[in-house]
């Protein structure tokens, strides 16, 4: 075990759940409240978690060392961004990597016949559930055109793969998730 586990082990317990309600349960938001008891016997009555459905995300490189990204505008945040492709894991799928090879295939038109896992990451742990699938799709070439859904409206971007890092650093890429998988995408890639 490393050394900063053994440091903190059972020092930190979890809280226990005494109550929970969903709240909102629409089609595009889920917001539960949970009555919990903290360690030290706080009583939180009006804890307020975000349902979410995992997410897969990918880094996409093409034979000839381009990244697709794509570019589209982002509600919550009121701006457009460039990412990485992705997109929720559906009810039905089982599988996160055939979830990253559909979100990629729908938002670019591409696919790959090698999707590697690079990481499992937790989005936001004080107030979502979910988790985030990091995958590395070698190889990537280009099969159909974009299949977007009416609330969708994507540009797709080719990056040459050593530009990458630099857009990162720049700031052109500022959306969390997208950024981390850059960073361990680039790693494993040696660059």
């Amino acid at each position: 075990m490393p050394f900063y586990m053994n440091q903190t082990k059972d020092k930190i317990q979890p809280w226990k759940t005494l109550k929970s309600e969903m709240v909102v349960d629409e089609k595009w938001y889920r917001l539960r409240r949970d009555e919990v008891e903290l360690p030290n016997g706080v009583v939180l009555d009006d804890y307020y978690v975000s349902v979410r459905p995992d997410v897969v995300l990918t880094f996409p490189v093409t034979d000839d060392g381009q990244v697709i990204f794509v570019r589209q505008y982002k509600h919550a945040a009121g701006n457009v961004f460039i990412e990485l492709p992705g997109g929720v894991i559906d009810d039905h799928e089982q599988n996160p990597a055939e979830a990253a090879r559909r979100e990629l295939l729908e938002e670019t038109g591409y696919t790959s016949d090698n999707m590697e896992l690079l990481l499992e990451v937790i989005d936001n742990p004080t107030k979502d559930t979910n988790k985030i699938y990091f995958y590395l799709a070698r190889n990537a070439y280009k099969v159909a055109e974009q299949n977007l859904d009416e609330t969708e409206n994507i540009e797709v971007l080719h990056v040459p793969v050593k530009e990458v890092e630099q857009m990162v650093l720049s700031g052109s890429i500022h959306v969390s998730g997208s950024v981390a998988l850059c960073l361990l995408a680039l790693k494993k890639l040696g660059l």
